[in-house]
């Protein structure tokens, strides 16, 4: 473990952020981002803040988001986990930093944040306060902001086959997967879920019955990311994926074990981006940021449930 992964490991203060962008036709970068500035600390930085109990640093990006700035907005893909002091104690806190698209909203001043500013990124390093920030602001500036978002889901959790006595197509999620699959919900949510794709196995479309149920949408049957089908006609498979990812909305995918990982290592090595570690379990989420057709990141969620070690990302090359 080196000295990075051992900071991460103690840190002890879990936190959520969101570099927040806007279109903005007239500005240099063709997009605005949202500065905050703290009267408590007399900085400008991006909004943040700790995890309450029981939330995902998902879901506390956006609260954040909301909260500091009055904006409702939409996750993108993940730019950063930085780690450090928590100043007077003796305690790490780390923050996770997406990408947000802020889709509507008012700022409001308050005793928290008396001011907001909306500034090309460019020209923004020399307003931050913080060198961590300013690191922060480079990797979001590495790729486009407005790349478009797929989520591919392994299905939650449904007991063992080997104890499963009937077609295993029909092997329903037990009561585990049923918890995992209403924990999907606020999550996916929080990546402007749209639409809602799975294989056609009772164990997928359960996974995905619940955001779909929230959304009024109906689940759309996909044979071809079944893992049987997969295994027969892999080019099938990840040509559906690729038409998927391209349809307006974000869409929200649910697979199999074995579909997964052979569907990403090829999509990856086609666009020349290199995978994050992730171990692929029941219930993980991969959040795949696309940009005129191409992956140019692909993020992993490992669990819904908020004690879950969170995201890892890669990028582009």
């Amino acid at each position: 473990m080196n000295s990075t992964e051992s900071a991460v490991a103690r840190a002890n203060v879990f936190a959520a952020g969101a570099i927040v962008w806007r279109r903005a036709p007239a500005s240099p970068d063709g997009i605005e981002v949202a500065l905050i500035h703290r009267p408590r600390y007399d900085d400008w930085s991006f909004p943040k803040g700790k995890l309450d109990p029981g939330e995902t640093a998902m879901i506390a990006a956006v609260r954040e988001v909301a909260e500091e700035t009055g904006m409702r907005c939409v996750l993108g893909r993940h730019i950063a986990r930085v780690t450090y002091p928590v100043p007077g104690h003796r305690k790490l806190k780390r923050v996770d930093y997406w990408a947000a698209e802020a889709i509507d909203g008012e700022f409001a001043p308050s005793d928290e944040v008396d001011k907001l500013l909306w500034m090309p990124p460019s020209r923004m390093l020399d307003e931050l306060s913080y060198p961590m920030d300013r690191r922060v602001l480079r990797q979001f500036r590495r790729l486009p902001a407005d790349t478009q978002t797929m989520l591919l889901v392994r299905h939650a959790k449904a007991g063992r086959r080997k104890r499963y006595k009937g077609d295993d197509r029909f092997r329903p999620l037990d009561e585990v997967g049923r918890n995992q699959a209403d924990a999907l919900v606020a999550n996916l949510h929080a990546f402007g879920a749209s639409h809602v794709h799975a294989a056609d196995r009772t164990r997928c479309s359960q996974t995905v019955a619940p955001l779909a149920d929230s959304l009024g949408v109906e689940v759309a049957t996909e044979p071809t990311l079944a893992e049987e089908a997969y295994r027969d006609d892999p080019a099938a498979g990840r040509d559906r994926a690729r038409k998927i990812a391209a349809k307006n909305g974000i869409r929200v995918v649910c697979s199999q074990g074995k579909v997964i990982p052979d569907l990403l290592a090829w999509w990856a090595d086609q666009d020349g981006i290199a995978l994050p570690p992730a171990r692929n379990r029941k219930g993980s989420v991969w959040v795949l940021s696309l940009y005129d057709g191409k992956l140019v990141a692909a993020d992993h969620i490992d669990s819904p449930f908020p004690d879950a070690p969170g995201a890892g990302s890669t990028q582009r090359q």
